[in-house]
């Protein structure tokens, strides 16, 4: 089989006997796209009425919008959805389109041009400011509900947003446009603090983070959801709309056809790859792979991480955590003062409390091992490193594209 490594795939041939399954995005039948997809949509909302025939003449609207560091194609998805407001009696004067840019940089006018396509020349496009908020609660977890003005004074609130999972709340999408997206950096500490927790794993709709973005989402009062599923491309193959809880769900259900496997075992040792560049272009990038891979290995197994990372580790504070910490040190140090950049590290030392990681990459060996992996420059002595471990009866589960593919273990 081909493993994705930088701009390269590498061959890889365990004996089939050891091999419980190459795990990999399921077959799902896809019908609208794009447009087409986010039209259908909008005319079939979900747990709610159209948009169209909500919102009101005079109203002042807000759509809250993925910033530039997510996929979102909202140039493709807003304007369908702003000529159903037009139609209903709201001009381009009375809404408002707000990047949530959670803990991100501020963007460039140039940025927003290119986020929003024509749309930035008709409606009022601007980044949500931390700085200047309204407190309108606290959640039950005891995060601040503390929204950007111009979305906490609007009479009628849209999130939009694409629908993935998310290693620590679940999925991404519906009220997440909210809690982290026009939130401040404190609420953003309490709620991401949550990650450390057993519940809070992808494709958990359960998960404490996920419930407390959920219970923000619901203090501010979100009028509708526009969401879609992108493909490996980032374009729409799935849209969803209407209620916040009843549409996200939908949304929710079609990514768990595509991506979720389930597994009636695990095995000894899990080969991971991003699928090659530019997913695996740095640690920071790559590690989502790496997290999906715990899913699928045993207590004590090991997973071989194959990722080129020729840009290094991909933050400062990323690489400080993972050389000066020890995994029970960088749990507990999230748990009580979340630290962005340092997320990642506290999710790696999470899948290294279960399984020992050998890092096949383009790294000098000395730093990948004060990083805490076992580094490797070919993935063939990797794996016969990791059968020497465990034995020549090992099992073995192969994830060439594992940022994409979630496992899921229902022994």
């Amino acid at each position: 089989m081909k493993i994705g490594y930088d701009r390269k795939e590498l061959d890889f041939d365990p004996p089939e006997e050891r091999v419980l399954g190459v795990l990999i995005p399921n077959t799902v039948e896809v019908g609208l796209t794009g447009v087409a997809a986010v039209e259908y949509a909008l005319d079939n909302p979900i747990g709610d009425k159209r948009v169209e025939e909500k919102v009101r003449p005079g109203e002042k609207v807000c759509i809250i919008a993925s910033d530039i560091t997510r996929p979102m194609p909202s140039a493709t998805a807003l304007p369908p959805l702003i000529n159903r407001l037009n139609a209903a009696g709201v001009p381009d004067d009375d809404i408002v389109i707000v990047f949530g840019l959670g803990s991100h940089r501020k963007h460039t006018e140039e940025e927003k041009r290119y986020l929003t396509g024509a749309l930035y020349d008709r409606i009022e496009c601007i980044d949500s400011d931390p700085d200047d908020v309204v407190r309108l609660g606290v959640t039950s977890r005891g995060t601040p509900v503390d929204i950007f003005r111009r979305v906490a004074e609007s009479d009628f609130i849209i999130c939009t947003g694409n629908i993935e999972y998310h290693y620590f709340a679940g999925y991404s999408g519906g009220a997440k446009a909210v809690m982290p997206g026009v939130s401040t950096p404190d609420a953003i500490r309490v709620n991401h603090s949550m990650m450390v927790g057993a519940e809070a794993y992808a494709g958990n709709i359960d998960s404490p983070v996920r419930k407390d973005i959920e219970e923000a989402g619901d203090i501010l009062g979100i009028d509708y959801i526009l969401n879609a599923v992108l493909d490996e491309h980032k374009k729409i193959i799935y849209a969803t709309a209407g209620d916040v809880t009843a549409a996200h769900r939908a949304g929710a259900a079609f990514l768990d056809k595509l991506y979720r496997v389930p597994l009636k075992e695990r095995a000894d040792i899990v080969v991971v790859s991003p699928g090659g560049y530019p997913k695996d272009q740095n640690m920071y990038q790559a590690q989502k792979a790496l997290d999906n891979s715990k899913h699928a290995v045993k207590d004590g197994g090991t997973v071989i991480w194959v990722a080129g990372c020729k840009e290094g580790p991909g933050s400062a504070l990323f690489e400080k955590w993972m050389t000066e910490f020890t995994p029970d040190e960088m749990i507990e140090n999230i748990r009580r003062d979340f630290k962005l950049g340092a997320h990642k590290a506290a999710a790696i030392a999470l899948v290294m409390k279960r399984a020992e990681i050998y890092l096949v990459s383009e790294l000098d060996e000395k730093f990948v091992a004060s990083l805490g992996f076992k580094p490797f420059k070919s993935l063939d002595e990797a794996f016969a490193a990791a059968t020497a471990k465990h034995g020549e009866a090992s099992t073995v589960y192969v994830m060439p594209y594992g940022g994409s593919t979630l496992p899921v273990f229902k022994g």
